[in-house]
């Protein structure tokens, strides 16, 4: 809960530089930060999309696409009463494309330094505006994306969208730059390897070249496809290759980015002073004000502002562990001075540096993908017991705050998928315990609520993932568009009931008090009971002064259990309980049982089915 509590502060600070004591309270008092949140991730090109050919490698006349339209006031109603807070529009600014858009004044970009044919949307190629193909008129797309912008907040919602520092589309090509804004590269100093204040890193006299085994758009004829690809001298690759020429399994389509690290990893930037990690976002805004930085800094920030005045609310940074920290300072106590509300959520997967991005580059959250999202897979497909979990939330709880929890993404295996869960009904319980076992946001990834699998081959993207990179339908997520109406029309009946699952998980989350209270595990007192109580199960309690919560998650996918679950006397005597009978409430589905209490330890029989969750409040 410290860090909570620092989040918070941080937060407050800033919001606050120019109010006075009783305004500060009313801040205090009304924080965003006293919720949970629940992020709703959509790919933007995929979301509103009705065709349902699948053709692997299909172009957007076989296949279809999304646009921003597609998000009428209907379906961003439907997705807040889903129980959502933030919607994360996926691949939002302008990225590499196949698609040809010479009409509109974009360059083609070359196939060959394209992923799919519809273009990874982490190869941004213009980030003053937005993809073409989002666009019912792409000479209108952004102020088509304005419109989306309007549509969200009259709905309730706020919404961030990508913003990926480490590397740009290997041919950037700002055509919509503010006045005083150069293109990424344009003052680079392009005859030495590095430089502070360039924005890429360069292998003087050498031509890049394309790596073997790539075969653009599967192999048919485009008039740009032809073996060669012009950028001398050649820069090195997103993923931090220094070969002209990568190997196909590097980020070979983008070029990274310099933040003045030099070739040899030590840092051309002032540092930030020890305790710093303690100090407000607005100390850490005034650190910089005097301070010469590195030319790529200045321009992401610039970029973020020019988003904040669109009416963004935050930003979801890719890759951020391979951009320094100290970056992250200047960059995200900025926008804090602006917008103390902004959502920051940080992709990190290094647990070592998870304090360093928080405390340091001021983070609002990082994703918990290599602690929590991996142990509940690895339970699930029945490679491990839950006993980790406990441990997972001891080695996190300074700042489990900050830790956003998922199961389902882009990048991810699909929950419902026979790689991960193997089926919807499956990954029940592992979503109430990602939900509920802590106060940090929670994210889902649209049709993931409708059970969808991943099974499409779009072509290039790879089976179990719904593909970033191809134009593809997404067939459960379909049905319940039913044809632009929202209204779930063509769900199955199994489909329908999984979306209110997921529909009152999400609202109690929102709701509930206690899952911003405190936390303490019953597990290890249940197991060594041994009286029904499954090692598959999971149990712990959440409480606030106003409500007293039991969740209980059986992972078991075969096997149900009749036992009586004991809550410790510890537990009993913090929530201040006398012996006597209690009813207990399940938040989901309203099944009652009772909790005796006898001697300050509390009993309760339970009979549980396989893949069943109870969240069991105290009456």
């Amino acid at each position: 809960m410290k860090s909570f509590l620092l989040s918070v502060a941080c937060l407050i600070t800033l919001s606050t530089v120019a109010q006075s004591n009783t305004e500060k309270k009313k801040q205090i008092n009304t924080s965003s930060s006293k919720q949970k949140l629940v992020v709703y991730q959509v790919f933007t090109r995929l979301f509103g999309n009705t065709n349902t050919t699948n053709a692997p490698w299909g172009t957007i006349e076989q296949n279809g696409v999304g646009k921003f339209n597609d998000f009428t006031d209907k379906a961003l109603q439907e997705i807040k009463d889903l129980g959502v807070s933030h919607v994360w529009y996926t691949g939002v600014p302008h990225h590499a494309v196949i698609r040809n858009y010479t009409q509109f004044g974009i360059a083609n970009d070359d196939p060959k330094v394209v992923k799919g044919r519809a273009g990874s949307p982490y190869a941004v190629k213009d980030y003053y505006n937005v993809n073409p193909d989002l666009a019912v008129n792409p000479a209108n797309r952004l102020q088509e994306f304005e419109a989306l912008i309007a549509r969200t907040h009259k709905a309730g919602l706020k919404l961030i969208i990508d913003i990926v520092p480490n590397h740009v589309a290997r041919k950037y090509e700002g055509k919509n730059n503010p006045i005083g804004v150069s293109d990424f590269g344009a003052d680079d100093d392009v005859t030495v390897e590095y430089h502070k204040d360039n924005n890429f890193y360069y292998i003087p006299n050498t031509s890049f070249q394309i790596p073997d085994g790539i075969t653009p758009l599967n192999g048919e004829n485009n008039p740009l496809i032809d073996g060669k690809f012009d950028e001398f001298p050649a820069k090195w690759t997103g993923n931090g290759s220094r070969l002209a020429k990568p190997d196909k399994n590097d980020w070979y389509e983008t070029v990274k980015v310099n933040y003045g690290i030099r070739p040899d990893g030590t840092k051309d930037f002032p540092t930030l002073p020890a305790g710093f990690e303690t100090k407000s976002c607005e100390d850490h805004f005034a650190f910089w004000k005097d301070k010469e930085v590195p030319n790529s800094w200045k321009k992401f920030r610039a970029i973020a502002e020019y988003w904040l005045a669109k009416g963004v609310d935050g930003f979801r940074y890719d890759m951020a562990e391979m951009v320094p920290y100290e970056f992250w300072s200047y960059m995200n106590s900025a926008i804090k001075v602006q917008r103390p509300d902004a959502f920051l959520l940080a992709e990190v997967y290094n647990p070592n540096e998870y304090r360093n991005y928080i405390h340091f580059g001021k983070m609002d959250y990082l994703y918990d993908k290599v602690e929590l999202y991996d142990k509940l897979k690895e339970i699930v497909k029945g490679k491990s017991q839950t006993d980790p979990i406990t441990n997972i939330q001891k080695g996190l709880a300074d700042i489990e705050h900050h830790m956003l929890h998922f199961l389902d993404n882009h990048d991810e295996q699909r929950l419902a998928s026979p790689e991960f869960a193997g089926s919807a009904e499956n990954g029940k319980p592992l979503m109430v315990v990602s939900a509920t076992i802590s106060t940090s946001p929670t994210m889902i990834y649209f049709g993931q609520e409708v059970g969808e699998a991943g099974n499409e081959n779009g072509g290039f993207g790879s089976h179990s993932r719904t593909s970033i990179f191809d134009y593809v339908g997404v067939p459960n997520h379909q049905r319940w568009m039913n044809g632009g109406k929202f209204d779930g029309g063509q769900l199955s009946k199994s489909e329908k009931e999984l979306r209110d699952f997921y529909k009152k998980v999400l609202n109690f989350s929102l709701k509930s008090s206690a899952l911003i209270g405190q936390f303490q595990e019953i597990h290890s007192t249940n197991t060594t009971n041994k009286k029904g109580y499954l090692p598959e199960m999971y149990s712990f309690v959440r409480w606030s002064d106003t409500q007293k919560l039991i969740v209980i998650a059986n992972f078991s996918t075969s096997k149900a259990s009749q036992f009586e679950l004991i809550i410790p006397k510890e537990i009993i005597q913090k929530w201040h309980l006398k012996d006597g009978k209690y009813t207990i409430v399940d938040q989901l589905y309203q099944s009652k049982s009772t909790l005796k209490v006898i001697n300050g330890q509390g009993k309760a029989k339970i009979e549980m089915k396989p893949s069943e969750s109870f969240i069991f409040e105290l009456k």
